[in-house]
């Protein structure tokens, strides 16, 4: 059984290995190399460690588990009242995600909906997904928003729903719509 930190974002829950024993390090690649004084430790995603604190502010809880300790709507948040970035299902579904973690939940989007993908970004793209993302590109002075259609296409229900979060505008949705309109 192994202990992960689990901390908040603004769109979800992560987590981090959790290790307050030397002999919790034992088979990890720190085994050896962190000492008893600094523990406990998180271990990160990239492969680095650090100190662990309860007094972080996104800390929120340590879990014990056997496989991933969150599912895949407490770690992207399913239908956000305030999503801007992520991904849209062709049913209009939204999985938030901050503007560096299309991939990783692309990945866990990938493994629930499509079991077998090589590439997760790939089949959820063929599969009528939208990625929404953020459409700076340093010149501008605001971000935004981009919609991103690998097929060309879009559903009424994503239309619907990129109405209701206000980028029924942007100038891909519009073209997207009125190279869809006569399917619907």
């Amino acid at each position: 059984m192994q202990k992960y930190a689990i901390y908040r974002s603004d769109t979800g829950y992560y987590y981090y290995e959790y290790h307050d024993t030397l002999e919790s390090l034992k088979g990890t690649k720190f085994d050896g190399i962190i000492e008893e004084d600094k523990l406990p430790v998180v271990i990160g995603g990239t492969g680095g460690y650090f100190h662990f604190t309860e007094d972080d502010y996104m800390f929120d809880r340590i879990v014990e588990s056997e496989g991933r300790p969150l599912t895949l709507e407490q770690m992207f948040f399913k239908n956000q009242d305030t999503f801007k970035l992520g991904w849209m299902s062709p049913d209009g579904d939204t999985y938030s995600c901050d503007y560096t973690s299309h991939t990783k939940c692309a990945t866990v989007l990938a493994e629930k909906f499509f079991p077998h993908a090589k590439l997760p970004e790939r089949a959820l793209g063929k599969a009528g997904w939208l990625k929404i993302i953020d459409s700076w590109d340093g010149v501008q002075r605001e971000h935004g928003q981009f919609v991103y259609s690998l097929t060309g296409k879009i559903t009424k229900r994503q239309a619907d729903r990129l109405f209701d979060l206000g980028l029924y505008n942007n100038p891909e949705v519009k073209k997207l719509i009125e190279d869809c309109e006569d399917q619907w």
